[in-house]
C-alpha cells in the first residue's frame, strides 16, 4: 500500500486508536522470561503522538524527524502481526507522500534498536530488549560499524530513543489533528523536491 494524500494518512493514523503493536496478544499476557507484559502498554495512536511530541520538544526545527516519529509504527496496522517487517511496510507506504528522508528514518528505527542493543544494551528499556530477536537480534560489530556510517544514523537513534520513551500509559500528548498541518508541510516539501529531481 502506498499513501498518496495527507487525508489517507490521517485516516490511517486515526485508525491506530485501539490498535496495538501485538494485536494477537491480550494486554495482560506476560513475557515468559521476565514477567513483563508483551508488547507496548499504549495503543499505536497514543504511542505515535507521544513519540512525535518528544521529537518536537527535542528537535523543534526538524519537522521530518517529528513526522517520522508520528508514522514510524503504522506498519503494525498495515500488516498486523508482522513485527519483523513493520518498519519496511510503513516506510514503503509513506515514501511517495512524505519523501525519502522520512521513509529512511522510519525504516531505520528497527536497525537503531538493534544498534543500541549492541552499543549500549543497558540503555534499552525492558520492553525493547524483548523484541530485537524477532527483528534481527543485536547487530554484529560489522553491522554496527556500517550503521554508524549511515548519514541518518544519529537521527535514527534519536527517533529510537523517543520511540522507547513514548509509551507512557495515560500521558496526553495532544490530538492527532494537531499534526495535519505539519504533515501537509512535509508532503508539500517532498512533492517540490520530487518535481526538481
Amino acid at each position: 500500500m502506498e499513501l498518496r494524500s495527507v487525508e489517507e494518512l490521517m485516516d490511517l493514523l486515526h485508525a491506530c486508536r485501539g490498535a496495538w503493536d501485538t494485536p494477537d496478544l491480550p494486554r495482560s499476557r506476560l513475557h515468559p522470561s521476565g514477567g513483563r507484559p508483551v508488547g507496548d502498554p499504549v495503543d499505536l495512536h497514543d504511542h505515535a503522538l507521544q513519540t512525535a511530541a518528544l521529537l518536537r520538544r527535542g528537535r523543534p526545527s526538524d519537522k521530518e524527524l517529528q513526522v517520522a516519529g508520528l508514522v514510524h509504527d503504522i506498519g503494525h496496522l498495515l500488516r498486523p502481526g508482522d513485527d519483523a517487517g513493520h518498519a519496511d511496510h510503513a516506510a514503503d507506504a509513506i515514501r511517495p507522500l512524505l519523501g525519502e528522508r522520512v521513509s529512511r528514518l522510519v525504516r531505520l528505527h528497527v536497525a537503531a534498536k538493534r544498534y543500541l542493543a549492541t552499543a549500549s544494551p543497558r540503555g534499552l528499556p525492558p520492553r525493547s530488549t524483548s523484541t530485537p530477536a524477532a527483528q534481527g537480534g543485536a547487530m554484529t560489530p560489522r553491522e554496527a560499524t556500517a550503521f554508524e556510517h549511515d548519514p541518518l544514523a544519529e537521527d535514527a537513534v534519536t527517533l529510537r530513543q523517543a520511540d522507547d520513551a513514548g509509551k507512557v500509559v495515560g500521558l496526553y500528548a495532544g490530538d492527532m489533528e494537531d499534526w495535519r498541518t505539519v504533515l501537509e508541510l512535509v508532503a508539500e516539501r517532498s512533492a517540490r523536491l520530487g518535481a526538481v529531481d
